[in-house]
């Protein structure tokens, strides 16, 4: 019974501090007030002020948790309505999403080499920028740590989120591909839910190249500690 009322009461903190954030993202768009960030930083300070673990926090955390992957393949719904845009130019998201998956391993492994970055840290780094759920199993794979994958994918997600609109305004980049490509890419689900704001067009872009960024890093991961030696 203490159980089921400790997993309650962390979720409801969770959808209270998200929803909360939410309506003042909202309000006043400014993007180091996104969601995921605010409500995370809200929900850290609360366990820090009545001292609960990880572990008690998981208890319902592990809930929300799960829904990670039914909330993926909801993307297929975006997809589906553009997919005559998606199909007219399939050449240029290819290629796009292939050198923003390689690039985004690839300078995380030159980094890792030029810092003399701890092994177990490095292998971490390599998936930051897929989606949570690949990023865990292709650093479990790589031999490396699954709760350091993680934390490297929220900064990476966030960090991207927050950038991005600074990023596009700088070098010009107006449209849904370059935009969709860019912040899947980059910044996986945190950033497709920023592309959301950009239209159902730029979203669905986002979609597809966190989708195929997962498929292509699964894959090219291996390769490029292989490659560095890390």
């Amino acid at each position: 019974m203490q159980q089921a009322t400790l997993a309650f009461c962390m979720i409801l903190v969770t959808i209270i501090a998200y929803l909360a954030m939410a309506k003042v993202y909202k309000r006043y768009s400014y993007s180091f007030l996104i969601p995921v960030l605010t409500a995370t930083t809200i929900i850290i300070i609360i366990l820090s002020l009545f001292h609960i673990s990880y572990d008690s926090y998981m208890v319902g955390g592990q809930w929300i948790s799960s829904l990670l992957g039914p909330s993926v393949v909801a993307l297929a719904y975006p997809l589906y309505n553009q997919r005559r845009f998606l199909l007219d130019n399939l050449l240029p998201i290819l290629g796009g999403v292939l050198v923003g998956a390689s690039s985004g391993m690839v300078s995380v492994a030159l980094l890792a080499k030029l810092l003399r970055i701890d092994h177990s840290l490095a292998l971490s780094l390599i998936p930051k920028s897929l989606t949570t759920p690949i990023a865990i199993e292709v650093a479990k794979g790589l031999g490396g740590s699954a709760s350091l994958a993680v934390v490297c994918v929220m900064i990476a997600g966030i960090f991207g989120a927050i950038v991005a609109p600074s990023i596009f305004t700088w070098l010009r980049v107006h449209t849904a591909i370059g935009r969709g490509i860019a912040l899947g890419s980059a910044s996986h689900a945190i950033g497709t839910a920023k592309a959301a704001e950009y239209g159902e067009l730029t979203f669905s872009m986002s979609s597809i190249t966190m989708a195929l960024s997962a498929i292509i890093g699964s894959v090219l991961g291996p390769i490029v500690v292989w490659m560095f030696h890390i």
